[in-house]
Parts: C-alpha cells; sequence; structure tokens
C-alpha cells in the first residue's frame, strides 16, 4: 500500500480526508461503553488518545455499534478521517501505510490491552462504519445450573441459577424473528425509533453445555438484545411460553414479566456491509430513515431488512 501523498515529506492543507476502516476487539469489562465521556475510561476514548499520539490532532471514531459498559465486542468496526495535517504526519513516519497503524496502536496500548485495533485499511468509497451497515450480529453466553460456574468465565458468561430448556427458549426466539415494533424489548429514547428487522434468534449449547445465542438484526434499540435474552430465559425457566413473548412484543409496552440480563454475557461478534458499489448508497438510505420522525408501523409479514436508525 502506498503511503497517502505522493510527496511523503509534504502537508498539503487542500488535501480531502483519507477516510480508513478500523477493526476493533475488546473485553469491555473495565470501560463504561464504547462512546466517548468526560473523565471516565471509554473505548472510544482510549482509542483515540492513542491515535492521537501517533497522529496528532483530535482523532474521532465512528462506529458502527455503540455498545454499553460491559459489552464485549469481537467484530466492532469504525472509521476514521485523516486531516491533512494527520496524513503529512502518517507520510513522513517510518511507517506510512496505513495498514501499519493497527501495529502502531498496539504499541501504544501496552502488552496486554484489553483493546485491539485488528486491522487497519483505507476505506472504500461511500464507507460509513455506522450508516453502510445492514446487520449486526451479536451473541450471548449463559451457564445454567446444568453446567455450573466457572471463575474463568466470569467476564464473559452469565450465569443462571436454573437448569434452563434451551429448545423452548429456541422455539420462543425463532417467534420473534421478523420486522416489528420491539418497543416493549428497548429502553426508551427519545426521537429514536423501535422498529427492527430481527434477521436470526436462535439458541444452542457450545461442547461446554453453555448456553449461547446468536442475535442478528438491521440494527439495536437500547438494551434490545439483553431484554429478548432475558424474555428466553423466563421460558427456559417456564415462567413464560413463546405465545407469550409475541404477546408482550405486540403489546409494545416495557414489562416486568423478564429481567434485562447483565451485560457480560453479551459480544459484538460481526457487522455485515454490502457490496463496496452499493455503500454509498445504503449509507443514504439509511440517515433518510433516522431522519423519518413517522416510520411506517410494520406489518407481520414484512420481513425485508429496513434502514436503520443509531446502533446502539
Amino acid at each position: 500500500m502506498t503511503a497517502p501523498h505522493d510527496h511523503p515529506g509534504e502537508d498539503t492543507p487542500d488535501t480531502p480526508p483519507l477516510r480508513l476502516r478500523l477493526d476493533i476487539t475488546y473485553d469491555g469489562s473495565g470501560f463504561r461503553g464504547w462512546a466517548r465521556q468526560t473523565e471516565l475510561r471509554t473505548v472510544q476514548g482510549t482509542l483515540e488518545a492513542a491515535i492521537a499520539r501517533i497522529l496528532g490532532g483530535s482523532p474521532q471514531l465512528v462506529v458502527a455499534g455503540r455498545t454499553d459498559a460491559g459489552v464485549h465486542a469481537s467484530g466492532q468496526v469504525a472509521h476514521l478521517d485523516l486531516t491533512a495535517t494527520q496524513q503529512g504526519r502518517l507520510a513522513r513516519s517510518r511507517t506510512p501505510e496505513p495498514e501499519a497503524l493497527a501495529a502502531r496502536i498496539t504499541g501504544i496500548l501496552g502488552q496486554y490491552p484489553d483493546v485491539a485495533v485488528t486491522a487497519v485499511r483505507v476505506a472504500p468509497p461511500g464507507f460509513d462504519a455506522r450508516f453502510s451497515a445492514v446487520w449486526r450480529r451479536y451473541s450471548y453466553r449463559i451457564a445454567d445450573r446444568a453446567v455450573g460456574y466457572d471463575p474463568l468465565e466470569r467476564g464473559r458468561t452469565t450465569t443462571v441459577n436454573a437448569t434452563l430448556d434451551e429448545h423452548a427458549m429456541n422455539e420462543a426466539a425463532r417467534g420473534l424473528i421478523g420486522l416489528h415494533d420491539f418497543a416493549a424489548y428497548c429502553k426508551w429514547r427519545e426521537g429514536a425509533t423501535t422498529i427492527r428487522t430481527l434477521l436470526e434468534y436462535d439458541w444452542r449449547r457450545d461442547e461446554h453445555g453453555i448456553l449461547v445465542a446468536n442475535v442478528k438484526a438491521d440494527a439495536f434499540c437500547h438494551s434490545m438484545v439483553r431484554a429478548l435474552v432475558g424474555a428466553c430465559v423466563a421460558v427456559g425457566e417456564g415462567r413464560l411460553d413463546a405465545d407469550d413473548l409475541r404477546d408482550i412484543r405486540e403489546e409494545a409496552v416495557r414489562t416486568n414479566d423478564f429481567k434485562v440480563l447483565a451485560a457480560r454475557g453479551l459480544t459484538l461478534t460481526e457487522v455485515g456491509y454490502p457490496a463496496d458499489e452499493l455503500l454509498a448508497a445504503r449509507a443514504e438510505q439509511t440517515r433518510a430513515r433516522r431522519d423519518d420522525p413517522f416510520p411506517a408501523r410494520p406489518t407481520d409479514t414484512e420481513t425485508q431488512p429496513t434502514p436503520c436508525t443509531a446502533p446502539v
């Protein structure tokens, strides 16, 4: 990969921004979520501080999914626009290739950081980490009474003191799939739509007996995954059934019939994007959807992904 400038020693003020894609992984246990917060340790703040030490200025990362405090990520995606000055600084460095930034950030963060940039590359035209995304995938891990508590798993697995029926949970999960108003499974935020397309939701036990949820949607409302998981746990315990979860969804009102589970079991594992030639159109479509104050109420028969609002 060539350096961003034809003349590595020259910092040209009118140079257009250079957009980079960053692939990121982190253990969320020690962070107060993704988003930068004054005097609090966050993933965004930690990474931007490291990038600033390398390139100067005030780097601003735009992320695919803003995770809450304690939530992990193995497949997070962000983009970063380098100013002309930052491009000049990169071009004059010993390793001017954008791809080398991942290793340089790791060097700043130390040998055993709880956040790492696994790859950096020049983003294709039209790429927006947030608005170009067509879906996000999360996993959630639960150790029930059938498995028992493992202290080595405490940072990424939630413990439930019951023996859960994974078959009933799987049936209930599949019954929620589709384009719906998930207000009953979201923490309300002013001005944010709760209409989402849940593309996949299923449960399985891994080779160690841990219950693992696979949850994929075009986007997620605040606390939506943890609420969906908590509802299925109530089914696994025998307190609710699959029809109850659908009825709760249709009522579109928050309920105390189930518990929203802890953040520690939740990991953002993957973000999906369209082909490069469709990135710009997807971003434009998503922004238009986000700006629509009166999105249409979906019907149960509508199952195609829709443009999403800001991921949470």
